[in-house]
């Protein structure tokens, strides 16, 4: 299956702080010509943002609040939001025994206290308190480089204690130039059946790591290409993938930046520019149902006859976050312009 591409022209990204890159390009929706939108649809490069976080207290129930003043034999630990408490590990005793009896006596005391979840981090350096935790009841959390976290439901009934994440999130990167050529690569460690494969490149986002920032990230690592994000144009869900976790897997669109291609080779055996036909037409692309419809709905978009989910940067009160909401500029789709000042970006 063949398809035209009709020729198009780049329009100049532009940086207008606080705000992220911006395209200025024409919008449309579903092949339908629009209006210039109130909304600009943002071109994301991730150079202006770097890895910097903006922190600010969490609403979930290992985040300490306030301080439980210090009882005889009860660990020193902190009140959450949500009725529980929070253990301070760096003021764990040093020896099994010490630790055993202040663990009894903190449990017994906050459950008079009418205290509900007790979150229990240990360090790395005190993983022997791990076994004695478990054996009074403590289950495991979660564990990261340096630490496991236990938890201890002490009300009658099902623990309400939120789970710990479920999800793995990857990208995919659909980067294509000006003379319709589709930046893919081979992977050098995979699966036999797909040795022989020309893929757009992909990855899992890291820690913190915000999924505009990730595509651009993948791309340049793996094909040292810069590009700047365009948008979401559909995301994979699937369950029970590695270790047993849920996968999204979100499909973006980039403008390449720069064309001359260098691989890692430590995980990708070769990458270059293929025609677009060429690489629609590899057999398993043609066979496989879900590799051809992210290309249909990529191809789409380069047609602008389809319009995926820009990244917008905005704040809640909730939390005072800076952060991205991705989405449609439903708005100016419809054709309509709003009169009250909320639809202001």
């Amino acid at each position: 299956m063949a398809f035209f591409v009709p020729s198009f022209s780049y329009l100049r990204c532009h940086l207008s702080l606080p705000r992220p890159w911006i395209s200025n390009r024409k919008q449309v929706a579903f092949g339908r010509p629009v209006r210039a939108s109130a909304f600009r649809r943002p071109c994301l490069k991730s150079s202006i943002f770097g890895t910097g976080m903006i922190l600010s207290k969490r609403t979930n129930a290992v985040i300490p609040d306030t301080p439980l003043l210090g009882t005889t034999n009860v660990l020193d630990a902190f009140e959450d939001e949500y009725g529980g408490v929070v253990v301070d590990p760096t003021f764990l005793p040093n020896t099994s025994n010490a630790f055993s009896a202040s663990l009894r006596s903190s449990l017994s005391y906050w459950s008079q206290q009418g205290k509900r979840g007790v979150w229990l981090k240990i360090l790395e350096g005190q993983a022997d308190l791990v076994p004695i935790a478990i054996k009074e009841g403590f289950i495991y959390h979660h564990a990261e480089p340096g630490y496991v976290m236990l938890t201890f439901w002490l009300p009658d009934g099902p623990a309400a204690l939120p789970s710990t994440s479920l999800y793995q999130i990857g990208v995919g990167a659909f980067v294509m130039n000006e003379k319709q050529e589709v930046l893919v690569v081979k992977e050098r460690k995979c699966p036999s059946h797909c040795a022989v494969i020309w893929k757009i490149p992909t990855g899992f986002i890291d820690k913190y790591e915000d999924i505009f920032f990730g595509a651009i990230r993948e791309v340049r690592e793996e094909t040292g290409i810069e590009s700047c994000f365009l948008d979401v144009v559909a995301f994979r869900h699937a369950h029970q993938v590695t270790f047993d976790k849920s996968d999204i897997l979100f499909i973006c669109t980039l403008k390449p930046l720069s064309f001359d291609i260098s691989v890692d080779e430590s995980e990708i055996e070769s990458a270059q520019w293929m025609p677009l036909d060429e690489f629609i037409n590899q057999p398993f692309h043609q066979e496989d149902e879900m590799c051809k419809a992210i290309v249909d709905i990529c191809i789409a978009r380069y047609q602008k006859c389809y319009t995926g989910f820009a990244a917008h940067q905005v704040t809640s009160k909730l939390d005072n976050r800076v952060a991205y909401l991705y989405f449609q500029d439903t708005v100016e789709a419809a054709g309509c312009v709003p009169e009250t000042s909320w639809y202001k970006v």
